[in-house]
């Protein structure tokens, strides 16, 4: 594990305890979009695997996840997971549910892309870091 990957992983944990203890009071919005807590099942380990997100797009039955790890060259390891086994729970605004996840289809991103960076340009720039594509979790449920 690299230092940015560990460096991600204790961020996540400090917000993720904040977050629970909290019921998502604290830390559940950042930079305009509702945090997501998700729950994955490890494609290798089989474990459970949590990590903090944010969702630029989301309605009562779908919420968008942008895999974008910062504009790294990796795609993260919480999209690996869900992509590998895609049925995921989240927490988002004070309610758990479970949903089942499918990477955005080319025409699905080109509708979405422009939402995502409408509400946060930083996804932009994450896209002009690095020469991966990168995706879009969408989940439903």
């Amino acid at each position: 594990m690299n230092a940015k990957d560990r460096f991600t992983k204790a961020v996540t944990s400090v917000h993720e305890a904040i977050f629970k203890a909290s019921k998502g009071r604290v830390m559940g919005n950042m930079y305009g979009m509702p945090v997501v807590r998700l729950e994955t099942k490890g494609r290798k380990s089989g474990k459970r695997r949590t990590t903090m997100l944010t969702s630029p797009v989301h309605d009562d039955g779908k919420v968008v996840l942008v895999a974008s790890y910062g504009g790294d060259d990796r795609h993260p390891t919480w999209f690996l997971n869900a992509r590998a086994n895609p049925d995921v729970t989240i927490t988002m605004k004070g309610r758990t549910r479970k949903m089942r996840a499918h990477v955005a289809s080319p025409d699905e991103k080109a509708e979405l892309w422009p939402q995502v960076t409408e509400t946060y340009k930083g996804y932009a720039g994450y896209q002009t870091k690095t020469d991966r594509d990168i995706p879009l979790l969408v989940l439903e449920g």
